[in-house]
């Protein structure tokens, strides 16, 4: 069964996300023309979903105490109902679906219970140490998250060496996804034309800002629509992480088309 990413579980661990600038409308229908030949200049890769396949994990924990609280969901309904949103307006939302406040503690034990799970169960996505082997440009990951939270969980499958000094997180700037600017200040500090970028995303949310940022953007599928993902922008979809070195290397397998279903 297709599944969506839980947007505001990029804030397992860190703080700062709490906090964050709210969501700006996405950007689907803006019209960016994708780069078709040549080789990319810099690969950004969003974290969690695309290198580490935490959200199944972390959904469930999310689901599991929304039932504790009473507030009977699936994990497929928490998919549809929290996507693409910070922890903090996760929590708004469950209070106006409960009619009470959540409790103080809650966004504390959701941490320490998602930390508790992914401790024992994360693991790097399918075929991506292979993808990093093979593709011949820099690369680097933009996300969400914080820089803790991208350390440990890149720390835990054994990628963190792969990005050292190539981490770029919410942090870092003004707004997170939709809006562009973790991916233009990706590819400032690293030196890369935007036009020149291809962006590697999984949700709708991060599909939108790779196309705000006038980059290419490659949806991986395995978990999400592809449907979604067109809608949201992205020029190529694919669903098996061994095709991306070919997508982006070979503008023919590119006209092919993905092979993702675009099922909701």
């Amino acid at each position: 069964m297709a599944r969506t990413r839980l947007g505001c579980f990029a804030a397992i661990i860190p703080r700062q996300y709490l906090n964050a600038a709210p969501l700006a409308p996405g950007n689907a229908g803006t019209v960016v023309a994708a780069k078709a030949f040549g080789s990319f200049d810099l690969v950004i890769f969003d974290c969690d979903g695309v290198l580490v396949d935490s959200e199944p994990i972390t959904s469930r924990v999310f689901a599991q105490m929304l039932n504790e609280l009473g507030l009977a969901v699936t994990v497929n309904q928490v998919f549809e109902q929290f996507v693409g949103q910070s922890l903090a307006h996760c929590l708004e939302r469950v209070s106006l679906l409960l009619k009470r406040d959540v409790p103080a503690d809650f966004a504390h034990r959701y941490q320490q219970r998602a930390a508790e799970a992914l401790k024992r169960e994360l693991k790097a996505v399918p075929g991506i140490e292979g993808v990093l082997e093979t593709i011949q440009v820099p690369y680097c990951v933009a996300s969400n998250g914080s820089m803790e939270k991208m350390q440990v969980t890149l720390g835990m499958t054994g990628l963190l060496p792969r990005f050292k000094d190539r981490l770029f997180s919410i942090s870092e700037v003004a707004r997170g996804k939709p809006h562009p600017d973790i991916f233009l200040y990706a590819a400032e500090k690293s030196g890369a034309s935007p036009s020149a970028c291809a962006v590697i995303e999984d949700t709708s949310t991060g599909v939108a800002a790779g196309v705000a940022a006038a980059m290419t953007v490659f949806g991986y599928c395995a978990h999400t629509p592809a449907q979604r993902l067109i809608d949201a922008g992205a020029h190529y979809t694919f669903d098996r992480m061994s095709e991306l070195p070919g997508l982006l290397s070979d503008p023919v397998n590119r006209r092919r088309g993905g092979t993702c279903s675009t099922q909701s």
